[in-house]
């Protein structure tokens, strides 16, 4: 099969630097960077090396390479922002900085996105694999992607009770390079996906420039879209909270609504209590794990890890503590994870209830110690 011409030249243009670079290789002579091939769950054996390097060719026609991206301009992403982000770490002599992702990411989530840097293997939750195009934490409706502010707010926060840092310290111009390339990733392995879906079906893969790019813009839409999928808390249905007894009628309404096990379900995994001891659906996986099998643990990059409910009484919130990010997890879920979108079974009023309950909980004596009394009071929220 042969690459179309469009897809050919580009292909030869980053051969050509892949060749000029390793006669002026640049500091310490190292090899350019390449992207890790997704054979995750697959035998080495289960393509040929034609196939594989065809996948490769033509994943370096629409996306280039760690040193050198590329974009289709129909995507509608920042190329100049991916070449910020993008390749090894310098600075122009105005300031200008680059190789962002490899400087601050690439240790956490690999060169090639896929949370399986140097350091993933000792961290739990691992790092996100952006290959999935799944992110848990957004502002956004089940199944829709993340919107270009949700990305920043992770950058800018991190997420609490995990590795990821806050980055809040960066110049705006270098968030927004890094959350276009974690955008460009995601693409770019959503799309190797479905081209190793076309060998499995015996299918022919799209060669041309066309195919190509409709098979990009299959996914990069889905990005552009995530702005009109946005969850808006309905504040009109806030319960009455002017008087302390009236929070604490939200509060209690909102605890028999989190131990129904027959419609907000709560309490089957975050237990009766919220100390995430439910444990009635038994061994919790997310999307990044539960495919593994552990009998063959070396077609995977990272050992499989059991996912545990989050202990509410802890205080931490990984996807934003506001009143409206807590409404958010209960409306739309965690995507990726077992953590259902309640957002059709219940009404607005009762899920802001439960926000009431769950935002309380940090502040309740212990279960475990009944006679504790907690010094925190509900305005430290």
């Amino acid at each position: 099969m042969m690459l179309g011409k469009h897809l050919a030249s580009r292909v030869g243009a980053v051969v050509l630097g892949g060749l000029l670079l390793s006669f002026f290789p640049g500091c310490g002579g190292s090899p350019p960077a390449t992207f890790r091939l997704n054979m995750e769950g697959r035998s080495p054996d289960q393509f040929s090396a034609e196939q594989k390097q065809l996948v490769v060719d033509i994943l370096t026609a629409a996306f280039g390479t760690p040193d050198d991206p590329y974009i289709f301009p129909e995507t509608g992403l920042d190329l100049e922002k991916l070449r910020i982000a993008a390749g090894p770490t310098y600075s122009e002599a105005e300031g200008v900085r680059h190789g962002l992702f490899r400087q601050h990411c690439a240790h956490c989530h690999g060169v090639t996105g896929d949370g399986a840097g140097p350091t993933a293997a000792f961290l739990n939750p691992y790092p996100r694999d952006f290959r999935k195009g799944v992110f848990k934490f957004t502002s956004t409706g089940p199944g829709a992607k993340p919107t270009t502010d949700d990305l920043k707010k992770t950058l800018r926060n991190g997420i609490q009770g995990t590795a990821m840092p806050s980055f809040v310290l960066l110049p705006e111009a270098e968030i927004e390079a890094l959350v276009e390339y974690v955008k460009y990733l995601s693409i770019r392995g959503q799309v190797e996906a479905s081209l190793f879906l076309y060998l499995e079906n015996e299918e022919d893969l799209p060669e041309s420039r066309d195919a190509l790019l409709d098979e990009v813009l299959l996914v990069s839409n889905q990005w552009r879209d995530a702005e009109s999928q946005i969850v808006v808390p309905d504040l009109k249905a806030l319960p009455p909270r002017d008087s302390s007894e009236e929070l604490a009628a939200s509060i209690e309404r909102g605890r028999a609504l989190f131990r129904d096990a027959k419609t907000a379900q709560c309490i089957k995994c975050h237990g009766p209590t919220g100390l995430g001891d439910g444990n009635d659906e038994g061994d919790l996986f997310d999307d990044w794990n539960k495919e593994k099998d552990p009998a063959h643990p070396e077609l995977w990059a990272l050992p499989k890890q059991k996912l545990r409910p989050r202990n509410l009484r802890l205080g931490i919130y990984r996807g934003g503590r506001a009143p409206a990010d807590i409404y958010r997890r209960i409306f739309a879920g965690i995507k990726g994870t077992p953590m259902p979108a309640a957002g059709k079974v219940l009404k607005p009023n009762q899920i802001w209830d439960l926000v009431n309950y769950v935002l309380q909980l940090p502040y309740e004596p212990s279960p475990n110690r009944p006679e504790e009394t907690t010094k925190l009071t509900r305005a430290r929220l």
